[in-house]
């Protein structure tokens, strides 16, 4: 049976709610980021097949300088970047056109999405983790943002079709970095949105109850529900230190229970990624560590609280100027953003008991 990832609302007023969010974010930076570095982009020469043993075809890569390595500058000074393990960064969609150019599937050739790819998600989630790992993000053929909400039979073909050649390009990248990279070294797994669609799917495959799951310092799969029982062996983290589990979130305002999780069949995990464990599950913002917002290069104060309710995570509305968010109660786009510094934190502390329970070292 094929794999069917439709875990979004088929609502026209979500939709809206999404695109709103990402294009009020973003929009402001992407058309400079575009005027920028296209003329860089263009030199890259990609075809629309990817070919892994070519650094051009990833995101971001330890041996090439990419917006990953980027840190907030009001940190940059206390990070000690020792990076003992590896970390495999699956983006969320950045393919949003809606005149769908290149079909239901992004191309790898679209300097404009992958540019925008770069200088969002890889900017400003991947980044989290790049004092503690290597980072490899594969680029991969996409689903469009609109094979989340078929509304014919025929979209729901396309849709099934597109998801599944986006895992296929995932898959490879995958099986590609551990015959020619990985050496042996620990491994996070973490990813958002349809990267998070994808990730689920890849830990079932290769580490769910598998050899290589002794390798897993933790799974961040943040902005999708999650079944528990996906998975034999795998479990959700359920304190700070716990190794080879998942953490997963999915934010929207204090109050609010979107339609389509009441509709869920089972409780989603959903770990509070501000106490990271499950006996202090209502956080205040104030226990926040921090948050990196519109700008890469700010660290806010007391954003966002954390307050884990049936499968999903509530907060109340942001504290911060000129909130894009004040007018909608979904905070996907912002899910790794509110949290940067605690998640940049908890990453460095699983990465040290892991390496303490394996007697491994930071080199």
């Amino acid at each position: 049976m094929k794999y069917i990832p439709l875990q979004y609302p088929q609502t026209q007023i979500m939709r809206f709610v999404l695109f709103l969010a990402i294009s009020l974010l973003f929009a402001a930076c992407s058309q400079d980021n575009y005027t920028r570095f296209s003329p860089i982009y263009k030199k890259e020469l990609m075809a629309d097949v990817p070919d892994y043993s070519n650094i051009n075809y990833w995101a971001a890569h330890p041996d090439k300088k990419d917006p990953s390595d980027s840190i907030p500058a009001p940190i940059a000074k206390n990070s000690l970047s020792s990076q003992p393990v590896d970390v495999f960064f699956l983006y969320p969609t950045s393919y949003l056109d809606q005149a769908k150019p290149y079909g239901w599937s992004a191309s790898l050739k679209d300097v404009r999405t992958n540019i925008y790819t770069d200088y969002t998600s890889i900017l400003n989630q991947a980044s989290v983790f790049n004092e503690v790992g290597r980072i490899y993000s594969p680029r991969y053929r996409q689903a469009h943002i609109q094979a989340y909400y078929p509304i014919t039979p025929a979209d729901t073909l396309n849709a099934v079709a597109a998801f599944e050649l986006a895992y296929e390009d995932i898959k490879k990248a995958f099986d590609y970095y551990l015959a020619n990279y990985n050496q042996d070294r620990p491994i996070i797994i973490a990813s958002h949105s349809q990267g998070s669609t994808h990730a689920i799917r890849l830990l079932k495959e290769y580490f769910d109850n598998k050899p290589l799951a002794k390798k897993l310092v933790a799974a961040y799969v943040v902005g999708m529900a999650i079944d528990p029982a996906t998975y034999v062996q795998l479990k959700a983290c359920d304190e700070p230190k716990a190794t080879g589990c998942i953490c997963a979130w999915r934010t929207y305002q204090e109050g609010y229970n979107p339609p389509f999780v009441e509709k869920e069949t089972f409780k989603s995990i959903v770990t509070n990624p501000i106490s990271w464990d499950t006996v202090n599950t209502k956080m205040d913002r104030f226990s926040n560590d921090a948050s990196v917002l519109y700008k890469f290069n700010r660290v806010t104060s007391n954003v966002a609280g954390a307050i884990n309710h049936g499968g999903i995570l509530w907060t109340e509305k942001p504290h911060f100027m000129g909130s894009f968010l004040f007018k909608t109660k979904n905070y996907h786009v912002a899910d790794y953003n509110f949290y940067y510094l605690s998640i940049r934190k908890n990453a460095a502390t699983r990465v040290s008991q892991y390496l303490s329970e394996h007697k491994l070292s930071t080199n």
